[in-house]
């Protein structure tokens, strides 16, 4: 049920909006006021649109009483109210608190979890999935740091991706993933169950997160190389520790300048990430189950290649499709969290 009373509110703040930045009062506001204005039209928009339904089927049911305009109120009556159910959804979405993250680049880190060598080959398998996930949304992926293993593997890779709308479409990917299939490795033909780590988070920005100077120990190395002309013969691989929380980040590109931005970025990511960890915790503490609540413990999803199938066990989907899961189409999972994540604010919405 649409709260009446939201959307007297947000009208009139909308309309205070409009009228201070058209009086030009608020000069210094400017880009504030801006901002919310933007935040709200769209808001505004299907409101408008929910009220002239309202409006048009009242219109209706009042001509069911006139014997000349009763057959075309009947006619219209029942496309205005399927229209408002539409329309009436749209509107509770749009009334959703609205992550911040959500517009964000990302961070990805897989980490290789139980299952050795197969753990690594799986954590590069995902590190490959998310890759073309990403080019076929038409956004930048980068490999940022990784540590491979001699198999081809990962025991752990980090990489960015920038583009429009990352962190909404990704958040959900958090948590333990894992696969059921016969190694390379194995002689005996038996599946073996392996399993890796994702966390996605929100790159964030200096405006999101201050560190101080005083909370970081920043130490450079020499990074190890393969051998040969590859041997790294200066001090240019850099570690920053975050004192207060422990939290240790490395990089160890060529670059001694680009390693210490590498770093920073990926530390105030993990700080922010944290951060919005603990407020959702917060915010659950009285939910007894949370879909998508990037619990880095929770085991979201297993990929089974003996029958062909990926479940994610947090919706209770599975799709017989795992060629093409791997080949980085997921965007049939990433709707149906959406989906699921969306009802639940709305049962909270309207208890």
């Amino acid at each position: 049920m649409v709260p009446e009373d939201k959307l007297e509110q947000i009208c009139a703040r909308f309309a205070y909006l409009e009228a201070k930045m058209a009086d030009g009062s608020a000069i210094n506001e400017i880009a504030i006021l801006s901002k919310e204005y933007s935040d709200l039209k769209p808001i505004v928009e299907q409101i408008n649109a929910y009220n002239g339904l309202i409006s048009d089927i009242s219109e209706s049911q009042a001509m069911l009483t006139d014997p000349e305009m009763k057959i075309l109120a009947e006619e219209e009556l029942p496309n205005l109210k399927e229209k408002l159910t539409v329309t009436e959804h749209a509107l509770l979405l749009s009334l959703l608190p609205k992550d911040e993250a959500d517009d964000k680049p990302a961070i990805i880190e897989i980490r290789a979890g139980t299952g050795g060598d197969e753990a690594a080959l799986f954590a590069g398998d995902l590190l490959r999935m998310y890759n073309r996930f990403c080019d076929n949304q038409g956004w930048k992926f980068e490999i940022v740091e990784g540590s491979e293993t001699e198999l081809g593997g990962y025991k752990e890779i980090i990489a960015n991706v920038k583009g429009k709308g990352v962190f909404a479409r990704l958040k959900y990917e958090s948590g333990v993933h894992r696969v059921q299939r016969v190694p390379t490795t194995e002689s005996g033909g038996r599946v073996h169950t392996s399993a890796a780590t994702v966390a996605i988070m929100p790159e964030a920005e200096a405006i999101d997160l201050d560190i101080p100077v005083s909370d970081i120990r920043l130490d450079t190395y020499r990074s190890s190389g393969a051998g040969g002309q590859h041997v790294n013969t200066t001090d240019s691989a850099v570690r920053i520790t975050h004192l207060p929380t422990g939290l240790i980040v490395t990089s160890s590109e060529k670059s001694q300048h680009r390693n210490r931005e590498i770093a920073m970025n990926v530390l105030r990511a993990r700080l922010y990430d944290l951060q919005r960890q603990q407020a959702a915790d917060a915010r659950a503490a009285t939910r007894k189950d949370q879909v998508g609540s990037g619990d880095r413990s929770e085991r979201i999803r297993t990929y089974n290649y003996p029958q062909g199938r990926v479940s994610d066990h947090r919706i209770n989907l599975t799709l017989y499709k795992l060629d093409q899961v791997m080949q980085g189409e997921l965007n049939e999972f990433i709707d149906a969290l959406t989906a699921d994540d969306q009802a639940t604010k709305l049962s909270e919405l309207n208890p």
